[in-house]
């Protein structure tokens, strides 16, 4: 008998740093100090009912505004560079470049439903503050809407055969996965700090 796993998700775990000198302390700080200036994403977040901040609908230029942010750039381009490279990604002639890269500031009962990155390559976090109870990121099975009358899996079944894989990054981390992969943030069920991340995509061409 002969059993092989096909079609691989990869999923891509590294610290910040290890393409990088980001000071840690700096970020939160200039992630806060940002939300508290930017008055139009905060009125997108209000108007949306998005909990906390973000300002994925308000600033694309964050790397061109805050020096740190072309810092946090200049290490991603490295680490997806890796990533698409242990996909085995034919680009041709053509790069994988940062399309656009925003701050989250989730507070205490806030969540980030289900959801998938379109019209990009290669997306991400990397992870600012994570009090204690604030929520690991949950991945979802791209197959999952067709398997139809499949029985669910063993608690104790292998990874790579679960429907729903939790990650628990520490403070620096960055994850990195192909952006048609659905993915959640559960509740932050800290009681009184907000978990902070930068999140981004990268297209191709």
């Amino acid at each position: 008998m002969t059993l092989k796993s096909l079609f691989a998700t990869r999923l891509y775990h590294a610290p910040l740093n290890d393409h990088g000198s980001i000071d840690p302390d700096e970020l939160v700080a200039n992630c806060y100090g940002i939300a508290e200036d930017d008055e139009a994403g905060q009125d997108w977040c209000e108007t949306e009912g998005f909990p906390g901040y973000t300002s994925y609908a308000s600033l694309t230029d964050l790397p061109w505004r805050f020096p740190i942010f072309a810092d946090v750039v200049a290490a991603l381009d490295k680490h997806v560079a890796a990533f698409a490279k242990d996909c085995a990604f034919d680009l041709g002639d053509k790069e994988l470049k940062l399309e656009d890269i925003w701050i989250n500031i989730l507070p205490p009962g806030g969540i980030h439903t289900g959801h998938i990155h379109p019209h990009s390559v290669i997306s991400g976090t990397t992870y600012v503050a994570l009090p204690e109870g604030s929520a690991a990121i949950k991945y979802e099975d791209p197959r999952l809407a067709m398997m139809m009358a499949a029985p669910p899996r063993l608690k104790d079944a292998a990874e790579e055969l679960r429907q729903f894989i939790y990650v628990k990054p520490a403070v620096g981390d960055v994850l990195l996965w192909e952006s048609w992969l659905r993915h959640e943030v559960p509740m932050n069920e800290a009681e009184d700090d907000d978990r902070i991340s930068v999140s981004f995509n990268y297209s191709w061409g």
